[in-house]
């Protein structure tokens, strides 16, 4: 479905810096956070949340009470009165959260949703699951975080096995892993210029209860680590005998992001610059093989690109989330595009991954660069758990 009246104000997003997980926003409530930070981004605009009709929260990772998440999120940010959903889909969440409000304005249900993107990588929750069939009646348990990034119950491996999958299958070397590590972390660099000019053209801060004493104010990514050539190759191999090391692959971390989704004319009310239009046009979809996960955005974005009628080639600006570095290579090599077309000012790769605002923030951060270029195409895609895969294509000026 091709979408023609779901607009996105200009400025009428932003993302909180990433922070590395057990960091400074480790003790956090993900859905609290979220929303009070929404609340004061929305006050920092001078708009009331009462405005909204219908709130989407993408949230992956549980949190006590996420039962009541979505109309808990909206009534803490001071929109009491609206209902809402919460969604989670890994790490297409935002895509999905973003898309289903496009697809509202499009029929008509809403006039102006908010969707509020939040995770908690730290402290994940350990599950105990009752099992009184079981010998003795004794509990089954579960790690939330590690226990399912490393195994997929279907494919039976854990994340990073599917994408050394792919790099076996497609040949790809443990030099061309350290080549798009060592690239994307010179491309972030990018956003720091100038006093990180790039960032603050949409970050908003988040603040983080460290102790009970301190709160402490994070403005700008926590926990990244500077790469060097010198430094990649002496990295340690996640997998014995593979080619993707610990340097060439994301890190949970914490964060939360907010993208509204409006009409035309209530878009270019609320737009920083009325001028600058921001459409949402296609919406793609793919799962592929058992574990092989990395290739699962590629026909994604082609799905997106075939209902826009586009090629690769009328794409401004590509956002791609990259949880290992097996993601970059294949896409590129699938559309035969050079690896520098892709993620400029950074990815998940350099900056952490949430989860649930990972997808978000590149969608920002591709609105941004492509009012930077003069307007344009933006596709994001992105790969998520389960083999599977979302894109999404805006158009920008």
């Amino acid at each position: 479905m091709k979408l023609s009246k779901a607009f996105i104000p200009y400025k009428g997003y932003y993302s909180t810096p990433f922070c590395r997980w057990q960091g400074s926003l480790q003790n956090e409530h993900s859905i609290v956070l979220g929303a009070n930070t929404a609340k004061k981004w929305l006050a920092s605009k001078g708009w009331d949340p009462k405005m909204f009709d219908y709130l989407f929260l993408g949230i992956t990772i549980g949190q006590k009470q996420w039962f009541y998440g979505s109309t808990w999120a909206a009534a803490l940010m001071g929109a009491e009165r609206i209902p809402g959903m919460t969604i989670s889909q890994a790490c297409t969440t935002s895509v999905t959260c973003i898309w289903t409000a496009g697809m509202g304005i499009e029929t008509g249900t809403f006039k102006l949703p908010f969707c509020l993107m939040t995770d908690r990588c730290s402290n994940g929750p350990h599950i105990v699951w009752p099992n009184p069939l079981g010998p003795g009646g004794e509990v089954i348990s579960e790690n939330w975080m590690m226990d399912n990034f490393n195994r997929d119950p279907w494919a039976g491996l854990a994340m990073i096995q599917t994408a050394e999958n792919v790099m076996k299958e497609e040949g790809f070397t443990r030099e061309q892993s350290d080549e798009i590590a060592l690239l994307r972390y010179e491309q972030y660099k990018m956003a720091l210029e100038n006093d990180r000019a790039f960032q603050k053209r949409y970050m908003f801060p988040v603040e983080g209860r460290v102790s009970k004493k301190e709160i402490r104010v994070v403005e700008a990514d926590e926990g990244v680590i500077p790469s060097t050539k010198e430094g990649l190759a002496k990295a340690r191999l996640t997998i014995p005998g593979g080619t993707i090391t610990f340097a060439a692959q994301t890190f949970p971390a914490d964060g939360n992001c907010g993208v509204i989704v409006t009409t035309e004319e209530k878009a270019k009310e609320l737009s920083a610059d009325p001028n600058i239009k921001i459409q949402l046009i296609s919406y793609g979809f793919a799962r592929v093989e058992k574990a092989r996960m990395a290739k699962a955005p590629v026909p994604a974005a082609q799905m997106a690109l075939d209902v826009a009628g586009l090629k690769i080639d009328d794409i401004a600006v590509i956002k791609a989330h990259e949880p290992f570095t097996a993601n970059a290579l294949y896409f590129c090599k699938q559309f035969n595009i050079p690896p520098e077309r892709v993620n400029n000012y950074g990815s998940s790769l350099i900056y952490g991954h949430p989860q649930g605002p990972t997808a978000g923030r590149l969608i920002i951060e591709g609105i941004e660069e492509t009012v930077m270029k003069g307007g344009g195409y933006m596709l994001y895609t992105g790969c998520a758990a389960g083999d599977t895969a979302a894109s999404i294509i805006l158009k920008i000026g």
